[in-house]
């Protein structure tokens, strides 16, 4: 006899309820869960058919599917090849392509366990059977998504569902396709050991058999088997069979509906432990009185302290990437040359005596020496008028016999008048030396960018962020070129492919094309884009549009988070102050370097400049950034707007003081002397520097270096652009023709001339609406296309043929 000692409670009341009340109720229960049993296995049935038929029928239809459903039914010019009409294709592509694929074929299996269950049939375990197959359907809807991945565009049936072909794309951006493969392993063989019990006798060992004293054979599963009891409260169980002190009991005690499993038990003497809860078990063939206590151990509550969670990395996807090394750069020391003490006195002199010539008497004189040209400041004598020594610089470069003498007068901040001389052997300026100046290295701007040394030889370094656009332009051969390529190089040796993406526009097709093995690493793209570097003109149009886009999106997720920048913002995402299951996301900077801009706006013209002109105006805050490179520094390509939005400039060389003028609004760039020798204009202030040199075969290995190394599955996508339907032919919409429309097209055919005029004239009605008849007319092929200022032709000779065309309209 089992016992147990509980409290009795007092049963409610319960109230009496009409026998014949319940009777009918009853019936008519059963009677809505025949119905419902009964829909739910036809609705099964349907599927079945609706599926299989979209599987052999899905290239037909699957154009005719990419609507509403509402529209598709009310579209009676759609026909559809499935034999269960348009909702059961609509049906089956809204499972199969667009969520789970062919393992949606799954849940007609729930449908009909659920059928059986409402028509009383006996499905056992029916939340396990519904747990099991949601994981089932999942997991190969994102196998079938990893394995056909690379089809997914050409396939007319997807085979794991949009959902699975995204999520499989998610996690071979965290951890690789190998990465993607062992979890899809790891997780089938983790659902193989705890859902089927077939797959875990596959290895387990032979049980060990031992003899009982009867002599017969006991395996080690039978001893150590152990014995389940339910108690229950207020129930007394009598146990036939004897207890074993060799078996361990396992007793579950059911209170209130909750249900303790496997609690240890052991059979001890009475004096050893103190009970929680004691359970007298009496054995009517023994006579000593054992007592069975059962032991509930607790865990005591500890306080859990709320540890703030860690910051969001956005580098973990790409956790193992090097950053480039300045062993990949050239030093070039052997290229090294020095200015000679007697040079500069020899110049010191010819300045000095040609003023004079001229009676200008100097106090002070300083010479500063720069890799490609050396500053003599000169302090002038009183009454000396500024503009005097400013006319002398053709007199000045006459006597010195050199090229490109350049007068600053005066200089900013320090009351003194510079003149700029070239030096007779120029240095020449190494990336190597500038990436590993100390200046770059602990330089803490966002986007940082070492351009070369200035005049006094110090490295030059400026934050793109807060240009927070370039212009770069100069003559051919002067250095643009090599220009970009140290603007892109400092980039790529300090940022992380997370935190900074690149859109490459190269109309020359040769200039960027070194960074195209990148893709994967730093470059964004549209998404049906097949080369990383646009090159064709067409493609330029949408892909700064999609620009254009990503800006506004950018800035309705800085809206959501309350934040002024993109700072600001990714500052909130990294704290985790922003969820990303409201859309927000990590933003990394975005550059747009559009080489050869004048050939852009002479074959595209508006079409390139406003959207570079709105997203120059407007995306600073979002972190997009633009540099634009141009050889041909004319008003018509550098036009009042693109200046208004561009305010940091590069000029290299250029051939006139009116080219200069246009890059910078002073002359200056004319008297450079080439090879990198450039002026950079920031914040109003003109400052020259030698541009650091980096050679082709350097940028190769710095793109070798990065291209080698684990890469995101894809580059960086940016939004769908779609162009406007009203450029595109077809756009006219037949269904809604005008009201004039028959008449109008009998009465170009009857006098075989189409034109916006007469349609005017004889329907009495404004010029807008006849030109919109007019483009039904073309659209419906009775007209040809306009000629200029001559009549259209017209397309039908008779009019029998034309109530033909109006008939099948």
């Amino acid at each position: 006899m089992v016992e147990r000692k509980t409290t009795n409670k007092k049963t409610p009341k319960k109230k009496v309820q009409n026998p014949k009340k319940s009777a009918v109720s009853g019936a008519r229960k059963e009677q809505i869960r025949l119905v419902v049993g009964f829909t739910l296995l036809a609705l099964s049935i349907y599927l079945i058919f609706a599926f299989g038929s979209f599987l052999l029928n899905a290239e037909a239809d699957q154009s005719k599917l990419q609507i509403n459903w509402l529209k598709l039914i009310k579209d009676s010019s759609i026909q559809v090849e499935n034999i269960t009409g348009k909702t059961g294709a609509w049906i089956a592509d809204v499972f199969i392509n667009r969520w789970f694929g062919i393992s949606s074929f799954l849940f007609i299996y729930l449908l009909i366990l659920f059928g059986f269950r409402f028509l009383n049939r006996n499905v056992k375990s029916l939340l396990s059977k519904i747990i099991r197959t949601l994981i089932i359907i999942l997991w190969v809807s994102v196998a079938l998504g990893f394995a056909f991945g690379n089809k997914y565009s050409l396939m007319s049936v997807y085979p794991g569902g949009s959902y699975g072909y995204h999520l499989s794309l998610w996690l071979n951006a965290m951890v690789g396709k190998i990465g993607t493969f062992f979890i899809l392993l790891i997780t089938l063989l983790t659902y193989l050991v705890f859902g089927t019990k077939g797959f875990v006798k596959l290895f387990k060992p032979s049980s060990k058999k031992e003899k009982n004293p009867e002599g017969s054979e006991l395996s080690e599963e039978t001893i150590l088997k152990p014995e389940k009891v339910a108690l229950k409260d207020d129930d007394e169980v009598l146990i036939d069979e004897e207890i074993e002190e060799e078996k361990p009991l396992t007793v579950e005690l059911e209170d209130e509906g909750i249900i303790r499993n496997n609690i240890e038990t052991e059979l001890v003497p009475k004096e050893e432990t103190k009970p929680t809860e004691s359970i007298k078990v009496i054995k009517e063939s023994d006579k000593d009185n054992l007592e069975m206590t059962v032991e509930i151990k607790e865990e005591t509550e500890e306080e859990v302290k709320n540890h703030p969670l860690e910051d969001y990395d956005p580098t973990l996807d790409l956790s193992h990437y090097t950053y480039p090394t300045i062993e990949l750069l050239e030093e070039y020391s052997h290229l090294k040359t020095e200015v000679s003490d007697d040079e500069l006195i020899e110049n010191k002199n010819k300045i000095v005596e040609t003023l004079r010539n001229f009676k200008i008497e100097i106090i002070k004189i300083k010479a500063t020496i720069g890799p490609t040209v050396t500053l003599y400041e000169i302090v002038p004598a009183q009454g000396i008028r500024i503009s005097k020594i400013k006319n002398l610089e053709d007199d000045i470069a006459l006597s010195l016999s050199a090229l490109g003498i350049r007068i600053i007068a005066p200089i900013p901040g320090r009351g003194t008048i510079g003149i700029e001389v070239p030096n007779r052997n120029p240095q020449m300026v190494s990336m190597r030396s500038i990436i590993a100046s100390k200046k770059f290295q602990e330089s803490e701007a966002d986007l940082p960018v070492a351009m070369g040394r200035t005049i006094s030889n110090e490295t030059y370094v400026f934050d793109l962020a807060k240009m927070p656009h370039l212009l770069v332009a100069g003559a051919t051969g002067q250095g643009k070129s090599v220009g970009l390529n140290a603007i892109i190089a400092s980039l790529l040796f300090k940022k992380h492919p997370s935190q900074l993406k690149f859109v490459f526009v190269d109309p020359k097709k040769v200039e960027l094309n070194l960074y195209s093995v990148i893709e994967n690493h730093f470059l964004a793209k549209l998404p049906d884009a097949e080369e990383p570097i646009i090159t064709d003109v067409e493609k330029v149009k949408a892909t700064l549009n999609s620009v254009g886009i990503e800006m506004d999106n950018r800035y309705d997720l800085l809206k959501t988070a309350h934040s002024r920048n993109i700072k600001e913002y990714n500052k909130n995402f990294i704290g985790r102050r922003l969820n990303p299951e409201k859309g927000h996301r990590f933003l990394p900077y975005i550059v747009v370097v559009v080489d050869e801009f004048a050939d852009l706006i002479m074959t595209a013209g508006k079409e390139v400049e406003l959207p570079i002109a709105r997203i120059a105006q407007l995306a600073r805050a979002v972190g997009i950034h633009m540099i634009i490179a141009t050889q041909r520094p004319s008003a018509n390509i550098i036009t009042g707007i693109i200046k208004a939005n561009f305010p940091s400039r590069i000029a290299f060389k250029v051939a006139s003081a009116i080219d200069s003028r246009t890059i910078l609004d002073q002359s200056g760039a004319n008297q450079l002397i080439g090879k990198g020798d450039m002026l950079i204009s920031e914040g109003g202030e003109l400052v020259r520097l030698q541009c650091a040199f980096v050679d082709t075969p350097e940028v190769e290995g710095i793109c070798e270096h990065i291209a080698n190394q684990q890469g995101y599955p894809t580059a960086f996508l940016l939004p769908e652009y779609v162009g406007d339907e009203s450029e595109m032919p077809g756009a006219v919409d037949l269904k809604n023709r005008d009201d004039f429309f028959n008449d109008a097209a009998r009465i170009v055919v009857l006098n075989q001339q189409g034109s916006t005029s007469m349609i005017q004239r004889k329907f009495s009605i404004g010029y807008n609406r006849a030109g919109r008849i007019m483009d039904q007319l073309e659209a419906a092929g009775i007209v040809g296309p306009s000629e200029g200022s001559k009549a259209r032709r017209v397309l039908i000779s008779d009019e029998y043929s034309l109530e033909q065309l109006l008939n099948s309209i």
